[in-house]
């Protein structure tokens, strides 16, 4: 059977819209064979505390042409961890359930990590399992995708026997539609529409780190996870 495949470079515990991805396909791919880029989510992710939105940023060394699975940590800048630690605790440690969103994030950053990449994996193959999400999770390197662009993304879902491409919505802006349709791979971008859950500080902040919802709700987590709205289906 043709697969719905997901793919999207790693995060740093992300949104609960990157796990609403990754619940909806067969095969999830992590997309970090590719450049670096700063001032994105790769190595940083916010909290909403008492005063407003605190940005989480893990320091990395990073260089032009650096691919993402070869950008390392950088441990220069005093220690992130304990940083972190704390905001965590200052953005939810009054939440019901603190105690798990503090467990997963402890369990995923203990240890040495070769790259921001391997980081981002661990975190996410952690909360996948709180989460309940299944879904099989690899790493483009794996496969050699060659080309650029759109070029190189159908190269990649040819090699993994996709039948039906899920992407992020902010491709739409420079994907090649007619290429998908050419090489017979049903394009889809996902959407996000999601209902409030309960949230400490105020007006409702949608778009934190998961362990914001995971420190709110708990087990109840996948409950929240849906999008109310379907995917829009283009090729």
């Amino acid at each position: 059977m043709a697969k719905r495949v997901g793919i999207i470079q790693s995060n740093y515990i992300p949104w609960r819209g990157y796990f609403d991805f990754i619940r909806s396909v067969d095969l999830f791919v992590v997309y970090d064979d590719v450049q670096y880029s700063t001032g994105t989510w790769r190595n940083r992710n916010q909290l909403k505390m008492r005063g407003g939105l605190q940005w989480l940023t893990v320091p990395v060394h990073a260089r032009i042409c650096r691919t993402i699975d070869d950008t390392p940590l950088s441990e220069e800048h005093g220690d992130w961890r304990r940083q972190h630690r704390r905001l965590l605790e200052a953005s939810l440690a009054p939440a019901p359930h603190f105690d798990d969103a503090r467990r997963l994030w402890e369990a995923g950053v203990a240890g040495a990590h070769c790259s921001i990449s391997a980081l981002n994996v661990r975190l996410i193959s952690a909360i996948n399992e709180y989460l309940g999400i299944r879904t099989e999770v690899v790493m483009s390197r794996a496969y050699g995708a060659t080309g650029a662009k759109t070029a190189r993304l159908i190269d990649l879902l040819s090699k993994l026997g996709a039948g039906t491409y899920v992407s992020g919505p902010s491709a739409r802006g420079y994907l090649d539609e007619d290429a998908f349709r050419r090489h017979g791979i049903r394009l889809e971008y996902k959407t996000y529409a999601y209902e409030p859950y309960p949230q400490l500080w105020g007006e409702f902040v949608g778009t934190v780190s998961v362990l914001d919802l995971i420190a709110n709700v708990g087990p109840r987590a996948p409950e929240h996870l849906s999008s109310r709205t379907l995917n829009a289906a283009i090729a």
